[in-house]
């Protein structure tokens, strides 16, 4: 597992973050980038940057910071552009994912007598299920009548393209959105962004995407593959801290189009008139102009710490340098008894993150794997998450990791 951690041509960046320590005081095996990422060194150096600018330029920081905080908010249009394959008027950095997603299903979801429905999956993450039921709601719609499920097969665990396209076909007359995760949470599945969007659009319907569980995870060319919109949060594979500032990618079809209806706020208004009284919102160009309120800098800066992290080694070589690191594992794990992986092993539909499930007391062997300083995300009743984020994690931590299971398994058979 050293041989491989040398050998991979991908260069780890691990030396520029801060990881968590196991009980004991030793670095602990951090699996949960998932979740939550670590913190890039570099963020503390910004934060203090930011932090000095403003003890020193109070409100003059808007204009004559290092970065000024006026347009703070669009240094981070290019960096996430290049992870998501957008162009950079077409993503915004602002609010979190929840407040984005009804942000943009303000826009989006206008429902008609005849268009009313919202297509999501039946395991949709709880804050996407809770937003999409609110936004029926709010227009009147009786969840029972607008919300579409889709969910796999009986006796099966992941979602088939073919029923999801199936599904959309046979509601094409009444069908407004179709909302689905780029990767799903609990499983890992990537979807299959590109043609579901098509089967979306031949229906007549939109198409977004939660990218939470996507983004800074798999390589995607959002604008080529033409979906409408997509939300997401920046605490998980893209370490922007804690409750961190979300994403959004609006196409440009859209993104320019200066007739939409937007929840207005005065940081989506054209910069040249933000300060005036202006009779009506004049929106900038771009994603940006859905951004209702200014940028919180001091959980910005986080982000552009990790971002530039991102663009040193390239999403598309982080990328194989995952497919590497997760097939190991996965070799490593076919050698155990009483372990399914749950994630699919083609590397096509997999990420970063593998989800197992071990067939005898789950919670004991999660409980001791954290006493051996473990850290990883365990789902009821028997599902374990874990993810070998590229930036950070070794082909070694993989490696003892696999070996500590092995011991825990056996001492509680």
């Amino acid at each position: 597992s050293r041989r491989a951690d040398l050998a991979d041509p991908v260069p780890s960046l691990r030396d520029r973050f801060e990881l968590p320590l196991a009980v004991d005081g030793k670095p602990a095996i951090y699996v949960c980038g998932h979740s939550l990422g670590p913190l890039p060194r570099g963020a503390r150096e910004l934060l203090e940057e930011e932090t000095d600018a403003w003890a020193r330029l109070g409100i003059g920081g808007h204009f004559r910071a290092e970065a000024p905080w006026f347009t703070y908010s669009d240094l981070f249009a290019e960096p996430t552009a290049r992870l998501i394959g957008a162009r950079p008027s077409e993503v915004v950095t602002m609010n979190g994912l929840t407040v984005n997603l009804h942000l943009l299903f303000a826009t989006f979801f206008r429902p008609t007598r005849q268009r009313f429905k919202v297509l999501i999956e039946a395991s949709a993450f709880p804050s996407d299920r809770y937003a999409v039921l609110a936004q029926l709601r709010h227009h009147g719609i009786d969840p029972g009548d607008g919300l579409l499920l889709v969910a796999p097969r009986e006796g099966e665990e992941l979602l088939r393209t073919d029923d999801i396209e199936a599904l959309i076909e046979s509601e094409r007359d009444e069908l407004a959105v179709v909302w689905l995760p780029g990767v799903q949470y609990v499983t890992g599945q990537v979807l299959d962004i590109k043609p579901i969007t098509a089967a979306g659009h031949a229906a007549g319907a939109l198409v977004g995407w939660d990218l939470a569980h996507a983004v800074g995870n798999v390589p995607m060319q959002m604008h080529d593959w033409d979906a409408d919109f997509a939300v997401w949060c920046t605490y998980k594979y893209l370490n922007a801290g804690p409750g961190a500032t979300g994403q959004a990618f609006i196409h440009e079809r859209w993104a320019h189009d200066p007739g939409l209806n937007r929840l207005a706020g005065w940081w989506g208004n054209d910069p040249e008139t933000r300060f005036e009284v202006p009779f009506d919102f004049v929106p900038r160009a771009g994603a940006a102009s859905w951004q209702a309120s200014n940028p919180p800098i001091l959980a910005l800066a986080p982000l552009r710490a990790s971002l530039a992290l991102f663009d040193e080694v390239g999403i598309e070589r982080l990328r194989e340098r995952s497919v590497r690191m997760t097939g190991y594992l996965l070799q490593l794990l076919a050698e155990l008894d009483g372990v399914e992986v749950v994630t699919p092993t083609a590397e096509s539909a997999r990420g970063a993150m593998l989800s197992l499930r071990v067939a005898h007391r789950s919670r004991d062997v999660e409980r001791r794997l954290a006493e051996q300083g473990v850290i990883l995300d365990f789902r009821e009743p028997d599902i374990f998450r874990l993810a070998m984020a590229p930036l950070y994690n070794t082909y070694h931590e993989a490696w003892r990791l696999v070996q500590l299971l092995r011991v825990v398994i056996a001492e509680l058979a």
